[in-house]
């Protein structure tokens, strides 16, 4: 696992919280971040995808006309040949729709699956190396939510075909994998990765539901030294669906907590993102969480109910993401989930 050394090597949130991270420390003080997941612009809504009734078929029927997360129209006449990604989660979709051989380049941080790796790097995923996307000659590229909406413009005037998602659910990871699909023709194996993600989601609510809501358990979670989820996000939506209550969700977004708020709070359960380390203490994060002031008082730490979670499967919104779900289910309930 890599070490946490501020922006590059956290890598959480799909690595589209980079530029956020960078500012995560251990710090007392409540301060709130103006909506991350925002990094790509405000007000852009999940991709759409349209074509004639027989597209419904598995194989797709072209034309296709899609819109993607900035309201941008895109038409397709074929299949893309040639494909890249500078987001770490939508190169996992690719990969797993079985776009491996299409794929032409991805960003520097792509490292699952381990194919991923010996592909044409790109440069960063907020701002790619311009000249390797453009010598890439891709006839697509997609990019997540840690690119800014004036990046994309930018490529998009330098004639670059730039797809960009942002997804802040379950559900529109889903969706967007089921998108990839309509645009390669590869439909029939997007269906299967939506399939095995359902099934994993199931598994989990069948599992906690009837965990009466006086009964569900108080669960903190934190992804960076410092910071934590509030409401509005995927990270706190797989909080809710494994049956927990999320003690940050009075702000919403990712922010930096205050530590006597969370004593105050006593969850039962505390969850971190596995392998980070505080550039600055060099502490693994799981040392900061349990030597902190006052935190020996807290249920979680009390009970040894810290848990480490794979930060990538945690926080990509792709594929994997119901991986995360499963991992984080079993570890509020390990007696309700197997």
């Amino acid at each position: 696992m890599k070490k946490w050394n501020g922006v590059q090597k956290g890598l959480i949130i799909s690595l589209a919280m980079a530029t956020m991270l960078g500012l995560a420390a251990c710090g007392k003080s409540e301060t709130s971040i103006s909506d991350p997941a925002k990094l790509g612009g405000e007000g852009t809504k999940a991709p759409t995808a349209s074509a004639s009734p027989a597209a419904a078929s598995k194989k797709t029927v072209y034309p296709l006309t899609v819109k993607d997360a900035t309201g941008k129209e895109f038409t397709f006449t074929k299949a893309p040949e040639k494909i890249a990604s500078v987001s770490p989660a939508e190169t996992e979709a690719l990969f797993a729709i079985g776009l491996e051989n299409n794929i032409v380049g991805v960003s520097d941080f792509d490292d699952y699956p381990e194919a991923a790796k010996s592909k044409p790097k790109l440069g960063s995923i907020t701002k790619p190396n311009t000249e390797a996307v453009i010598a890439s000659n891709a006839d697509i590229v997609f990019t997540g939510v840690s690119m800014k909406a004036d990046t994309v413009e930018k490529l998009r005037e330098m004639k670059v075909n730039i797809f960009k998602v942002e997804p802040k659910t379950l559900d529109d990871v889903i969706k967007n994998i089921q998108i990839y699909g309509q645009i390669t023709d590869h439909q029939e194996q997007a269906d299967k990765v939506v399939a095995k993600m359902k099934a994993d989601i199931e598994k989990v609510t069948s599992a906690v539901k009837d965990v009466k809501q006086e009964n569900k358990k108080k669960v903190y979670i934190e992804f960076a030294p410092g910071w934590t989820v509030g409401s509005g996000e995927f990270m706190d939506e797989l909080i809710k669906l494994s049956g927990g209550v999320n003690v940050a969700t009075a702000k919403s977004g990712y922010y930096q907590i205050s530590e006597e708020n969370i004593i105050q709070q006593d969850p039962g359960v505390i969850l971190f993102a596995s392998g980070v380390v505080d550039s600055k203490t060099k502490k693994p994060l799981e040392d900061i969480i349990r030597t902190r002031s006052g935190w020996d008082a807290i249920a979680a730490v009390k009970n040894k109910q810290v848990v480490g979670l794979d930060q990538n499967t945690l926080s990509r919104p792709g594929p994997r993401l119901t991986d995360g779900l499963l991992a984080m289910a079993k570890a509020i309930y390990p007696e309700l989930v197997k």
